[in-house]
């Protein structure tokens, strides 16, 4: 799976830059080798130590778990999300990204306790046409493949996930996406799927809900974010490149 600088194939990173949709391969760690950050939990503001922010950066009040409360499992979430979308030349992986945290928002909220879909009774095995179906919520089947994932990492390599090889953990998920590890209520398939959704969700999401941190995702791809309007551009003939823009700058407090 491999690929080499200077062949004719495009990484799944360009490729994801340069077109208009996410496509190919899930597992993009063992083509690209990312670099994982080992400062996961990062402090979010100055009493837990962290350093002033910067001239123009934003002090980040959403690096903080509201789902996950053990350290391994959030640890176990973010390392796997930056095998799914790591770090190169091109820009940031997941992790700083801050899609671990986008992820762990989103399963504290509406859509990790499927606040507006139909969980009641009674439960038939849905058919192939109907997609994903299961009665369990969608924090419920994170919780439960985080918790295969430690234990898959302990039975196959008697290590845990944290502590794997690159190339480890992509065996790791490569057996959740084929469906090779037993889950209950939910294929590990099903898993994969959802779980690799929500990395890329927390990649190009607005930076408003905890992810795509400084915009980067956007800026990987040149997409312009939330502008207010395009009248002063809409009838250029040259091709544009705009700043990125995030919801954060339309709200009465930004800036002050």
């Amino acid at each position: 799976m491999s690929e080499q600088k200077g062949n004719n194939q495009m990484t799944r990173r360009e490729f994801i830059r340069k077109g208009s949709y996410v496509a190919g391969g899930a597992i993009g760690g063992g083509v690209l080798g990312g670099l994982i950050t080992q400062q996961v939990l990062r402090p979010t503001n100055k009493n837990q130590g962290a350093a002033p922010p910067e001239k123009g950066e934003v002090e980040r009040f959403t690096q903080a778990m509201m789902y996950f409360s053990n350290p391994e499992d959030f640890n176990v979430l973010a390392e796997a999300s930056e095998r799914i979308f790591p770090a190169d030349d091109l820009g940031p992986g997941a992790i700083d990204l801050d899609v671990p945290y986008y992820i762990d928002h989103q399963l504290a909220g509406a859509w990790g306790h499927n606040a507006r879909d139909y969980m009641m009774g009674p439960f038939y095995p849905g058919i192939e046409t109907q997609g994903f179906q299961s009665h369990l919520k969608r924090n419920e089947i994170f919780t439960q493949g985080i918790g295969k994932i430690k234990a898959y990492s302990q039975q196959k390599y008697n290590k845990r996930f944290t502590e794997l090889t690159d190339q480890e953990k992509d065996e790791v998920l490569a057996a959740f996406e084929k469906g090779d590890v037993p889950m209950e209520g939910v294929t590990s398939s099903d898993f994969f799927t959802l779980f690799r959704m929500g990395v890329l969700e927390g990649v190009y999401a607005d930076p408003l809900y905890g992810g795509n941190r400084d915009m980067a995702g956007w800026k990987m791809k040149g997409f312009p974010g939330n502008q207010m309007s395009y009248l002063d551009k809409i009838e250029a003939t040259d091709f544009l490149e705009i700043e990125p823009v995030s919801l954060h700058a339309h709200m009465p407090s930004h800036g002050k």
